[in-house]
Parts: C-alpha cells; sequence; structure tokens
C-alpha cells in the first residue's frame, strides 16, 4: 500500500500568476489572481510523487468570518479533470518528478476579497491537511463571464491600469485638468481597499453575508460610494466647504489618493481633513480599481443640488440682485462623481454598462451618505425608477433654475436667466490621452431634440416642458482675452435690443470670487448705471474693470471669479440675469528629467516655476508624487521670500521601479498663490 504524500513545498507562482492576471505590482509579497481565469500553483512532494490513482487531493477556499457554500464565501473541490463553469475547479497542468503543476480557477462570480487555501492529501487513509496560505481575489474586467467585463483592450488600459489621470475642474467655458495620482497598485493600497470593505457597517452587522454580497460589482460599489466619505462610519474623508482648512489639509492641495489612503491607515482609521467632491472621486476611482471595477472620474458643469426632488433650483435676490434665503439648494460651477462599469441583472435588459455612484456627502440614501450606482442610461431616457439614487442624479445634469427678484414690497418677479444651463460640458479624461473627452450625450439627448422632450415627460420635468418666453432685450457676459493670476482685467456685459422701442434701463454689474460649489465671496468690482438708455435695434457694450489688488485676498483656491449683471426694463419691471463664471489660470510648472529614465535608476526631476504676481510669496511648498517613479511623496519647502518675477527652482530624486508610462504629478502652494498643478509625463525603459 502507497504511503500518504508529504507536501516539502510550494509556490504560488507570484511573477507567473502576476503577469497573467494583470496584478504583477500587487503580487510582489501576495497572490492577487482575479475571478473567472486559471491561476498557477506548484507542489513538491517529499520521498514519493503524487500518482493519481491512489491520491485524491481537495482544495478548501474560504473568505470572510463564518464561511459557508451556501453564501458562496467557503469552496471544497476535488483536484480533477472536468473544468467547469460557475464553481472552484483545480486540474494538472504538468508533473515532473515529484513537483506537481496545478492550475485552479475561481467561478466569475465569486466573492472578492482575502482567501484562504487549503489542500487535503488523503492515499486511503485519513487525510493530511496542509496550509498553503493566502490569496486575494479581484473582479475580473478581461474575462467575459465577469459582471464587469469590459471588451476594449484600450479601455480596460484607461480605466482599470492607468494609475494616473486628469479631473477637469474650472468653469464651462474655461475647464481644465489637474493631474491625479490613483495609485492603485501602489504598495499597502490594495490591503487599505479590503480594510475598507471591512470597516463598513454592513461587515461590522453581519460580516458572513457583506463577504457573500462582495461577489456584485453593484453592491462593492455602493459600500465604497458610502465609505470613502465618513459621515455615517468610520470612512476615510470628512468633507468641508467653508475654506477653514487649518485644522488638516485644504482640499485643492490633494495631488493623489494613495497619501490620503495611506494617512487613513497610519492613523488608525481616522478621518483625513479635508475633502470635496473631486478628491471624494478620486479616491473612489482609486478604490474600485484597485478591486478590478472599471471606473472614471466624471466632471459635470453647473450641476444642480435638488435637495427635495423637484427638479428646480430656486434664486431669490434682491433689487440689487444679491442672494437671499436658503442655500441648501445651488448649482455648483462643477461637481465629480464617478462612473463604474458593470452589468445589473437587478435591472431590466439595456441598463447595463456605465453606471454613476457619488461619494460626496450631500443627501442620505436609504438613510446613508451614499449615491448610486444608477445606470447613466437610465438618467439619459428620464427613467427614475431604476436603483439607486435616479431622480438626484437626473437633477444634477437636468434641473431647472427660476430665479426671483424680491422687491422692497415683499412682491416677487421672475427673471429672466439664459446663461446659466445645468448639466454642461460633462467631461472625462479620454482614452489613452491627457485630453478631454465630453460625453454629454450619454447623459442627455440634443436639446430640443424630440427624444429630450419624452425622457423629460418620463421625469416629470414639467419645469422644461413649458415654453420659454423670450425678452426682446437680451444680456450676456463676455470676456475679451484668457486671464491669469495676478492680472487685472475687463468683462464686458454686451446689450441687445431687439425691439423696435427704445428702453430704459438700469444696469447693475458685480464681480465676486467664487468657490467651485457656488459660494460667493466679497464684491472686487461693481457698477450701477442708474439710466442706461436702449435705441431700437441697437447694442451695446459696458465695460467693467476687475483688478488684482481688490481680488488678491479673497481668490480662493478655485480660482474663479463669478461675474453677474442685472439689467432692469425701468418701464416694464423686467428683470435679465446674465453670469459667467471665469477661471483664472495658474502660472505653468515646468518639470525637468534629469538622466535616463531606465527601472531601477535614479533621476532626478527638477521642477520650476515663475511668481507671476506683482507681490512676493511666502511660505512656498512644492510637493511631489508619482505611482511607480517614487515610493512616497516627498514635500520641499521653498526659502522665503519669492520677489515677483523670481523663479522658483528645486530638485527631487526619483527612483523608478516599474516599466512603462507614469505621470510625475506637482502641486505649488503660498500665502497667495495657491495650489498651482502641474505633471510631466515619464516612460521608463527596462534596466
Amino acid at each position: 500500500m502507497a504511503t500518504g504524500l508529504a507536501l516539502e513545498k510550494w509556490y504560488l507562482e507570484l511573477e507567473a500568476n502576476g503577469r497573467d492576471h494583470h496584478t504583477a505590482e500587487l503580487c510582489l509579497k501576495q497572490l492577487v489572481v482575479r475571478r473567472g481565469q486559471p491561476f498557477r500553483l506548484t507542489l513538491r512532494f517529499q520521498g514519493r510523487s503524487y500518482e493519481a490513482r491512489v491520491d485524491h487531493l481537495t482544495f478548501i477556499v474560504s473568505t470572510g468570518p463564518n464561511p459557508s457554500e451556501e453564501a458562496g464565501t467557503n469552496a471544497r473541490f476535488p483536484l480533477s479533470d472536468a473544468v467547469e463553469q460557475h464553481t472552484w475547479t483545480a486540474s494538472v497542468i504538468d508533473q515532473q518528478g515529484s513537483e506537481l503543476s496545478l492550475q485552479l480557477i475561481a467561478p466569475a462570480n465569486a466573492p472578492i476579497g482575502m482567501y484562504s487555501l487549503t489542500m487535503e492529501a488523503s492515499t486511503g487513509s485519513q487525510p493530511s491537511s496542509f496550509n498553503l496560505g493566502h490569496f486575494i481575489l479581484l473582479f475580473n474586467p478581461w474575462c467575459p463571464a465577469d459582471a464587469v467585463f469590459l471588451d476594449s483592450k484600450e479601455e480596460r488600459q484607461e480605466y482599470v491600469l492607468a494609475q494616473d489621470g486628469l479631473i477637469f475642474q474650472g468653469s464651462a467655458k474655461y475647464y481644465h485638468g489637474i493631474p491625479w495620482n490613483f495609485g492603485q497598485f501602489e504598495a499597502e493600497i490594495l490591503d487599505t481597499c479590503l480594510k475598507i470593505l471591512d470597516m463598513n457597517p454592513k461587515f461590522l452587522k453581519n460580516g458572513g453575508r457583506d463577504c457573500s454580497r462582495r461577489s456584485s460589482p453593484v453592491y462593492v460599489c455602493r459600500v465604497v460610494s458610502a465609505m470613502v466619505n465618513c459621515n455615517d462610519d468610520q470612512g476615510v474623508l470628512l468633507g468641508r466647504w467653508d475654506g477653514s482648512y487649518a485644522d488638516g489639509i485644504s482640499p485643492m492641495f490633494w495631488i493623489g489618493s494613495v497619501d490620503i489612503l495611506r494617512r487613513w491607515k497610519n492613523s488608525g482609521f481616522q478621518k483625513i481633513k479635508y475633502g470635496q467632491c473631486w478628491v471624494f472621486a478620486a479616491v473612489a476611482c482609486t478604490v474600485l480599481r484597485c478591486l478590478g471595477i472599471p471606473t472614471r472620474v466624471v466632471t459635470n458643469y453647473n450641476s444642480a443640488h435638488d435637495s427635495n426632488s423637484n427638479l428646480l433650483i430656486e434664486y431669490f435676490r434682491n433689487e440689487s440682485g444679491e442672494m437671499e434665503g436658503n442655500k441648501s439648494e445651488m448649482i455648483w460651477n462643477f461637481h465629480c462623481w464617478v462612473e463604474s462599469w458593470m452589468t445589473r441583472p437587478d435591472l431590466q435588459p439595456g441598463y447595463e454598462g456605465w453606471q454613476a455612484l457619488d461619494p460626496t456627502p450631500q443627501e442620505k440614501s436609504e438613510g446613508t451618505y451614499c449615491c448610486g450606482p444608477v445606470p447613466v442610461r437610465a438618467i439619459k431616457e428620464g427613467d427614475l425608477t431604476p436603483k439607486y439614487d435616479a431622480p438626484f442624479v437626473f437633477a444634477e445634469v437636468n434641473a431647472d433654475l427660476v430665479e426671483w427678484i424680491r422687491k422692497a414690497d415683499g412682491s416677487l418677479h421672475k427673471s429672466f436667466n439664459n446663461s446659466t444651463v445645468v448639466g454642461q460640458m460633462i467631461s472625462t479624461k479620454s482614452v489613452g490621452r491627457d485630453q478631454r473627452e465630453d460625453i454629454t450625450h450619454i447623459y442627455k439627448y440634443p436639446e430640443g431634440s424630440r427624444e429630450e422632450r419624452e425622457a423629460f415627460k418620463k421625469a416629470n420635468n414639467l419645469n422644461k416642458l413649458g415654453a420659454r418666453e423670450k425678452p426682446g432685450v437680451t444680456m450676456r457676459i463676455r470676456v475679451v482675452r484668457s486671464m491669469t493670476v495676478g492680472n487685472d482685467f475687463d468683462v464686458l456685459a454686451h446689450i441687445n435690443n431687439d425691439t423696435e422701442e427704445s428702453h430704459s434701463c438700469r444696469l447693475l454689474l458685480f464681480a465676486r470670487t467664487c468657490s467651485y460649489n457656488g459660494m460667493l465671496g466679497p464684491v472686487c468690482s461693481s457698477k450701477d448705471l442708474l439710466n442706461l438708455s436702449m435705441e431700437p435695434n441697437s447694442e451695446k457694450s459696458i465695460t467693467l474693470p476687475v483688478l488684482y489688488k481688490k481680488y488678491c485676498d479673497y481668490l480662493t483656491e478655485s480660482n474663479l471669479i463669478k461675474v453677474r449683471g442685472l439689467l432692469i426694463d425701468l418701464a416694464t419691471d423686467i428683470y435679465l440675469v446674465a453670469e459667467r463664471d471665469i477661471y483664472l489660470e495658474n502660472p505653468e510648472i515646468k518639470i525637468r528629467i534629469l538622466g535616463e529614465p531606465k527601472k531601477n535608476r535614479q533621476l532626478v526631476a527638477e521642477v520650476s516655476l515663475q511668481n507671476p504676481l506683482p507681490e512676493p510669496l511666502e511660505g512656498c511648498i512644492i510637493t511631489v508624487e508619482g505611482a511607480g517613479l517614487m515610493e512616497s511623496q516627498i514635500t520641499v519647502d521653498v526659502p522665503s521670500p519669492v520677489k515677483a518675477g523670481q523663479e522658483v527652482k528645486v530638485r527631487v530624486s526619483l527612483l523608478p521601479i516599474w516599466v512603462g508610462l507614469h505621470k510625475l504629478v506637482v502641486n505649488f502652494n503660498s500665502n497667495k498663490l495657491k495650489a498651482v498643478k502641474g505633471y510631466r509625463n515619464v516612460i521608463i525603459g527596462p534596466p
């Protein structure tokens, strides 16, 4: 009778599995594989070789607390020649003497997470058990049977593997992309992402059920949406929008998710101060890409925050155009969320593909501050019934704006405002290029089209279905050239009288610093023309100068100035509002790479910037990070003061650890010039 098998060594084949599963950066110290795809395991036996005729090998995998076969968190399966779908299998690839090469396959719908792997060997007697360690199982966008399967190789590269990108900010007419280091394959990030799942309230309440439900990307996305903010739990980021960040870090100063996630982990999972929408979205993007779900950050310009689901944002102003009353419902200059790619077996056919989810804490969903995932297709069709949070997302891109003027006697007069249209220039980074892709068309039908009206009818968006009255006198705000921080500039109120009658008007023009969420700072320029005469079929341009010395102390890190004109027809008592959000461009950060860019060879990055302001800068700090180029973020203090026109120049050391294209991301900050971003693409060759 044959003696029992004795296992001498086993190899989890980290290098080969990492290469095959697109997890090479994660497989340095532990096995990380994707579901629905074979991974390799080599066994070396002592004394004698494996004999299929007499030896029986059985494998046990389990994840989470109280694992069970019913929940899909425990599986027991023999070594077999049959490879079946929808179940765990193990089969022989090759045998050379005492070494046995195997392949194991997790079903394409297995729960993701940390698994233990055990083998039992029996030769007609009591089985021997061998603990083979642990591995991490991820979603698999390369597997057609996986719910997150993405067919395009280029899109998988962008939305799963790319560790950097651009996030669009500014305004609809002056958009710009800031670089971001997602860093989902950097050291400690995967473990931190799994910790996010394990600290969510659903896991703490019933860990076995939560781990079982991790088979669904819909469920995982919803958990991540809630856990990136800390409003209901021990989540990652605390949001703040009032400009007071002294006890933390301003949201504008972050340049990557890695630093945020490491701080959260190293602090014992205490909330990190502070985040705003693009920070919440970027961290969610990092977590979801890390777990294997194709994800991208999206920016919606003129984004509505509709808290009562009536698809209407109402502004009340006094006769001078100043805002009054409740400001909980606002139109933000821009708002960021993420989209993730998956099937939706819980919904009707046609709602697979991109799903919108928003980790910024705005309104509660089923009692928790989270939002989505909701099919983008449903938003376009005006279908507000699918899970989750379709009415809120529909309002973000489709709500109507109604403005009222409250006169001194308390009466309300509706004003005309054709300059602010909700849901403009919906943007994301292009696949494979550092450019903007306009994706408005996947959220909305063309304005005025039959399909748009049908979508509004289905959504009961009655405000948008009514005929729009057009006044005979119109106004718009124009600019004469691109504007940069530190300069004076002019804006124009351009007024047209398209009627056959003269109109006597009053014009109030204001320029105010502005945060990206629409909150206004002090007035930095104004003009009040009490008697502006508009002749029949005429046009006029009124100039409003905006001076640096007036806005310099109030400009936020958003670099936005809102110009608003209020035109009052004195005879008819008609009020006309025109607005424009102006983004002031920052100076360019120049980055030079010194040395030959090869793996494991030290490089130097030279970072420089010229002070464009007519005054010196104090407290200058340069922060640098880049996935695959350096282990952790580097911060350099620049000697003060930096005089007007003076160039700042610093050098930082890099040690690339991965071959390929990487982004070096830089942030410059000072007392007067804040959150200036720059980046340089660096191609690292083999050693």
